[in-house]
């Protein structure tokens, strides 16, 4: 039973990641379809992220009483509903508003869907029953991201890629109201517990690492298409392949970051991040002439995924006593890297050119190692004092 609501937790991620990053193959299709900059595109994405930054934490402490099934049903139509909406070509203002939409009930969806998995699993189990669920993650990027690009080039039609999105969303549904229980909250904590991680230096310290890896993994890979189509010189069914690559590989590190993460969460975390930050450096100097390319991305890919999990689990080690609320944190701060990391590097790419956005990547990446190695410190100092 709790493998099985793991796996509904799965793709109901697999849903949510395809909404959130769906956009990533086709933003240069969309920029051409509106007639505005890749930048300005790359706000259906960075606006996406930042309203479930700032809305998300309040959305699940307040909905942290509810039964986890009917939040995440009702949570994933909406995903469903917009999906639609998306689809039918609306005017951009309108295509961003409904984009907006399912953003506020995201951090909200994923806490409930870890917390559903973990419920009964020990302390062992649990990050794999996490690792599961957030394995969605790397599934949508091997298959869902890279498929709606796809057809979205075989049918030169941006819109096909959210029709995609919305059948994903349709099956997630469809898998929440048939197979998983009433999962009603036996114990809700108070407001009060819940908010009290807020004021402990650690946790926060470790927020602020979210956010500052969850913006070197979107520095460049938000602008993926548009990268690997002006920079490289390929084409859109060569990069939706790229993009399956990268999926395979993220699958792969996800797993096995799943298992190093039950050894040593700090030192696994540390080690995945610093793979994502090194390798700015090969991706900024491969051209389309360079035979490496698919290497690098594998390799990329490899990093890259396995963030989302680690981030995760390196957060709410600091917040034993509020899981949930500290993974919407977690989630919340990861979203507002996604969306500072997008702006910051769609102004690099505006101003010095897609080429700029790999060493955006490599500042934030060195910025979170040393904020990772100042939080490790303030933990050894807290520990001499008690």
């Amino acid at each position: 039973m709790k493998n099985k609501i793991a796996y509904i937790g799965c793709i109901s991620l697999i849903g949510v990641i395809s909404t959130e990053f769906g956009v990533i193959g086709i933003l240069p299709q969309i920029a051409d379809y509106y007639s505005i900059t890749i930048d300005k595109a790359g706000i259906l994405l960075s606006a996406f992220a930042m309203v479930a930054a700032l809305a998300g934490p309040f959305l699940t402490i307040f909905t942290s009483g509810i039964n986890r099934k009917k939040l995440m049903m009702m949570s994933m139509m909406i995903f469903m509903i917009t999906g639609i909406v998306s689809s039918l070509s609306p005017p951009f203002w309108l295509l961003l508003l409904v984009r907006l939409l399912p953003a506020f009930l995201h951090p909200a969806l994923v806490s409930a869907a870890v917390g559903a998995a973990t419920a009964s699993a020990d302390k062992k189990d649990a990050h794999q029953m996490m690792a599961i669920v957030i394995g969605g993650v790397g599934i949508a990027t091997i298959t869902a991201v890279p498929f709606a690009t796809f057809i979205a080039g075989m049918f030169n039609s941006w819109q096909a890629s959210f029709m995609v999105q919305t059948l994903i969303s349709i099956i997630a549904v469809s898998s929440i109201v048939i197979g998983l229980p009433s999962m009603p909250v036996e114990e809700k904590k108070s407001y009060g517990t819940q908010l009290k991680i807020l004021t402990k230096p650690l946790f926060i310290a470790s927020a602020t690492f979210t956010f500052l890896m969850n913006g070197t993994m979107f520095t460049t890979y938000s602008y993926f298409a548009d990268y690997l189509r002006k920079i490289i010189g390929m084409d859109p069914k060569k990069i939706s392949l790229m993009l399956l690559i990268f999926g395979i590989t993220g699958v792969f590190g996800n797993f096995l970051a799943g298992k190093m993460l039950s050894k040593n969460i700090t030192l696994t975390t540390a080690g995945f991040l610093t793979g994502l930050t090194v390798i700015s450096i090969p991706l900024y100097v491969l051209d389309a002439t360079s035979p490496w390319v698919i290497l690098v991305i594998a390799v990329w890919g490899l990093f890259h995924t396995p963030c989302f999990l680690t981030g995760q689990a390196y957060m709410i080690e600091t917040a034993p006593e509020a899981p949930e609320f500290a993974n919407s944190i977690s989630i919340s701060f990861g979203n507002l890297g996604i969306s500072l990391g997008t702006a910051i590097s769609g102004f690099s790419i505006a101003h010095y050119g897609l080429h700029s956005a790999p060493w955006v990547m490599l500042s934030f990446g060195s910025l979170a190692l040393v904020n990772m190695a100042v939080k490790e410190m303030m933990e050894k100092q807290s520990h001499q004092c008690i």
